[in-house]
């Protein structure tokens, strides 16, 4: 009887994932090695998991590391002047986290250490369900049920769910719970990580050398990308509006956004506001030059379109639609989210051809 439990246990889901996972785990700066008895600090956990939303593996890397060579601690990054931190993080979009970023290193750093619990963890600026449930996993050693887009899609194709996310993740969480190894809750789920983002991918999952393909349902009958089943996507919106090139001297206006909001505190070109019947004013007179090709950029809920409006001023002006503006080298542009690095680029780019026109 002994014999055949063991049998059972090596061949259970959770034991076969974790093995291949001991193999084949991805090597990041912000992990312990797999089935290290020494947790990973949860300062780094932490940073990366909230650079991480909506953002690649890839494109976190080098952030991740300029951040530690900034601010290698928490406390260090609480101390931080706010531009700078919204400065670094230009280009991981999403700007409202740098925000929280900033608010939940000062609340971890004025209680001296991060809560230890996932629902201790969710009481800080920023971290929401699966945030919480990472750390707590990953960096506390909490049986906590972790779910995100990787893990969706493994487990969705793993049980066949029939629920449309992200309506059937309470489902999904309560099918994975009793997988959720005591010993290694962290390893479980950066493993189902891992599985997804190298083995069961969106398109053409590479089940044969799927560790849990003698478990999947969903490989089981041959449906795998049928699976997450997803409700019907709906329409975005078409916003548009116009920026401001204003150049002097070879210095440009820039302005800093509210601090609310959409790219809230980042530095930008002036502009209108962004509408769907779009607005094409300009500031004041001058000999404006509208370039014809626009800048599009996609947010969650809605398209952009910004056309580009340039215009070169003999003297700078102190006032610009309600903003102080900031005279800034036409060549030191670099942190400007990427909405306004494009239209930036798409302006130098036409500068001849306006200066000699």
């Amino acid at each position: 009887m002994a014999a055949n439990q063991q049998i059972d246990a090596a061949a259970s889901p959770t034991r076969k994932l974790l093995s291949w996972y001991d193999a084949h785990a991805r090597a990041l700066p912000w992990r312990a090695p797999p089935g290290s008895n020494a947790l990973p600090d949860p300062y780094r956990v932490w940073l990366s998991e909230i650079m991480l939303q909506q953002t690649t593996v890839a494109a976190v890397g080098p952030y991740f590391e300029r951040f530690l060579a900034l601010w290698p601690d928490v406390q260090a990054l609480a101390a931080a002047d706010d531009a700078d931190v919204m400065r670094e993080w230009a280009g991981l979009g999403y700007y409202a986290r740098a925000r929280n970023l900033l608010a939940a290193a000062r609340a971890v750093a004025a209680r001296g250490g991060f809560p230890a619990s996932e629902s201790g963890l969710r009481e800080l600026p920023g971290v929401g369900p699966y945030t919480a449930a990472a750390i707590a996993a990953i960096a506390f050693n909490e049986p906590a049920v972790v779910i995100d887009g990787n893990i969706e899609r493994v487990a969705s194709r793993l049980f066949a769910l029939p629920d449309a996310l992200p309506a059937g993740r309470a489902r999904l969480a309560a099918a994975l719970a009793p997988l959720v190894p005591p010993d290694r809750p962290g390893d479980f789920a950066q493993a189902l990580m891992d599985l997804g983002a190298t083995i069961c991918t969106p398109r053409s999952p590479r089940c044969l050398l799927c560790p849990l393909n003698g478990n999947c349902l969903a490989h089981a009958t041959g449906q795998q990308e049928a699976f997450p089943v997803k409700p019907p996507r709906k329409a975005r919106p078409l916003k548009r509006g116009t920026l401001w090139w204003i150049e002097h001297a070879g210095e440009v206006a820039l302005v800093r956004r509210p601090p609310r909001g959409l790219l809230g505190g980042m530095l930008a070109l002036p502009g209108t506001a962004w509408s769907v019947e779009g607005d094409m004013s300009l500031p004041f007179p001058a000999d404006w030059q509208l370039l014809e090709t626009p800048v599009r950029h996609g947010f969650t809920h809605f398209e952009l379109e910004l056309r580009v409006a340039a215009a070169h001023l003999p003297h700078r002006i102190a006032h610009i639609a309600g903003h102080d503006p900031l005279w800034t080298p036409r060549n030191s542009l670099a942190g400007l989210p990427t909405l306004f690095a494009r239209a930036a680029a798409l302006a130098l780019a036409h500068l001849p051809e306006l200066e000699s026109a």
